[in-house]
């Protein structure tokens, strides 16, 4: 076998890279092909390697990259490192594609005080150094010191634009991606472009937020750029207009891509769908898909289910749950059966919700008992109340929300002594009632409002609109529902309470800031009650004005006095 030739590198000098030879370039073959196989690979891709240096090959600056990224779990982590020390003995450490392939490879085995010490040994890191640490970072939920690294660099290109924002996205600070996309436009200018991956985890943040403008704006720099609306572009659209409150966009984008959808993007519709209670238009739309022979899955059906809970319906949720496991061969999830509890709960049907827990393969989680305690709350079921919350409790004991509804069951039959007891076990644990928050958007800026909040620099304009609101229901024969109130105070500061939530503020800054008949948007954290709900159904007929809210459930579209859930939520 011929050895192989040393070549200096251009940009280090003093540095020898091994130049590829026919040999090696047959085995870097099946060592890439054997590492990028999407299913089981036919030879591990270090037993690959073994023998091509059995066979006397030297490796070159191809082989360990390809070779280094099949190792992606801790199970890899130490043939990892005897890889790595082969990259040493070769003198191919130096060579940047490897040093990359040597941070990413310690960081996906677990290993990111390893990977960070690769880094920082690395004299000058190339662009692609920085990138692989910083998503390193971004993937474990450290995006500061992400954030840091990246101010750092003295240079970048999209990726590490793009790897900060989706390190953003992933760890829920959205307003901050949109800021560091602006500084990247400011900034970066016509050097760097933004790619179907940055656009992407934009429009999440956008729908995260329920920033519709921000989403348009988005949208339109897209065709602007000229960047292809494929699948995976199209299905960030699809997603963001649903859960932006605007299905219409939703579905001219779900219908405008090409015949070839593939499930992720039916599964987006038909969770959009869902969220908006459609759910005939939902189940039709899926019936439609299996006819295209687009296979569905288990997000799929997580949907379809949804659809049924917001709906009500009752028999077709349980027949898709069949279908699911008979007729496509889908193991349900926590999830799917979290939805059937949902289903049951709602209709009052507790003892069916009791049998969907008892045949669970599994342990009950949070969401499970949440969907119990919902249901049997919502139809005066305290007995199973007590026990969906002493579940909850256990699970997660400092879960806010089970000890907040525990207080609310024992407010709501009037045991004043029992709620005083809850409230002072939630303080000596340090437990916090979670503050019910709505945001709107305006002219581009997120407003967001909390109950009773002062803070806004034109809180008293709010106020003394949100009084006058609230006068004219009054008189068009509007009573507060005080037993929403779950404070022992009289009926007057019960009233009070009701008409300072923080989504009737947002509605009365609304009408401060645009003209009659613009239709608003509110994004709410917490389930809206149903004393805001009875109020905004007026306050839509009254003022003539589309409201649409969406809770942390579902959303809810009022028109002329009517809300699409049909008050069945």
């Amino acid at each position: 076998m011929r050895s192989a030739v040393r070549l200096i590198c251009p940009t280090h000098p003093t540095l020898h890279f091994a130049h590829p030879t026919l040999e090696s370039f047959i085995w870097n073959i099946l060592i890439r092909g054997n590492a990028q196989a999407q299913a089981r690979p036919t030879f591990p891709p270090l037993s690959i390697y073994i023998r091509m240096r059995f066979h006397g090959v030297s490796p070159d600056f191809h082989t360990f990259p390809f070779l280094l990224q099949s190792f992606n779990t801790p199970f890899h982590l130490l043939s990892g490192k005897q890889v790595h020390a082969q990259t040493i003995l070769f003198g191919l450490f130096q060579d940047p594609y490897v040093q990359t392939s040597l941070i990413t490879m310690y960081s996906s085995c677990g290993d990111l005080v390893v990977s960070r010490q690769v880094f920082d040994e690395i004299t000058r890191p190339a662009v692609a150094c920085w990138n692989s640490i910083i998503q390193a970072y971004v993937k474990v939920g450290s995006v500061d010191i992400a954030r840091s690294l990246f101010d750092k660099m003295p240079q970048r290109d999209v990726r590490s634009w793009s790897s900060l924002i989706i390190g953003y996205v992933r760890c829920g600070k959205y307003k901050e991606a949109l800021a560091l996309f602006r500084e990247m436009q400011k900034l970066a200018g016509n050097d760097v472009k933004p790619n179907e991956f940055t656009m992407s985890a934009i429009l999440s943040a956008c729908a995260r937020l329920g920033a519709l403008e921000h989403g348009k704006w988005a949208h339109a720099y897209i065709d602007k750029c000229g960047i292809e609306i494929d699948v995976i572009l199209g299905t960030s659209l699809i997603d963001m207009y649903a859960k932006c409150g605007s299905i219409e966009k939703a579905r001219d984008v779900f219908t405008k891509l090409r015949l070839d959808k593939d499930v992720t993007a039916w599964s987006a519709m038909i969770s959009g769908l869902a969220m908006y209670g459609h759910g005939e238009e939902c189940l039709q739309l899926f019936s439609e898909m299996v006819k295209r022979k687009v296979k569905p899955n288990d997000v799929t059906f997580l949907g379809v289910l949804c659809a049924c809970v917001h709906g009500g319906l009752v028999s077709d949720g349980k027949e898709y749950f069949r279908r699911m496991s008979e007729e496509f061969g889908i193991t349900p999830s926590i999830q799917h059966y979290g939805a059937m509890v949902d289903l049951y709960g709602r209709a009052g049907l507790i003892d069916e919700a009791w049998d969907v827990i008892n045949s669970m393969p599994m342990e009950p989680d949070v969401l499970v008992w949440g969907s119990l305690l919902s249901g049997s709350r919502m139809h005066g079921n305290i007995e199973t109340c007590e026990v969906a919350l002493r579940k909850l409790i256990e699970l997660d004991p400092k879960n806010s929300g089970a000890y907040v509804l525990l207080s609310n069951v024992y407010a709501k039959t009037g045991r004043w002594l029992e709620v005083r007891q809850v409230r002072d076990l939630m303080e000596t644990m340090g437990i916090k009632k979670l503050p019910g928050c709505s945001s709107v958007e305006m002219g581009g800026v997120l407003h967001e409002f909390f109950v009773g909040d002062d803070t806004h620099p034109e809180s008293k304009e709010i106020y003394t609109m949100l009084d006058e609101i609230m006068k004219r229901l009054k008189m068009e024969g509007y009573v507060g529902n005080t037993k929403e109130v779950l404070l022992d105070l009289d009926e007057e500061g019960k009233e009070l309470a009701l008409s300072y939530h923080s989504e009737k503020i947002a509605i009365a800054f609304c009408f401060l800031k645009t003209s009659p008949g613009t239709p608003i948007r509110i994004i709410k954290n917490l389930r809206i009650c149903l004393d805001c709900h009875v109020a905004i159904k007026m306050i839509s007929k009254v003022f003539e004005r589309e409201i649409v809210v969406r809770d942390c459930n579902r959303f809810h579209h009022f028109k002329e006095g009517k809300c699409s859930c049909k008050d069945y939520w």
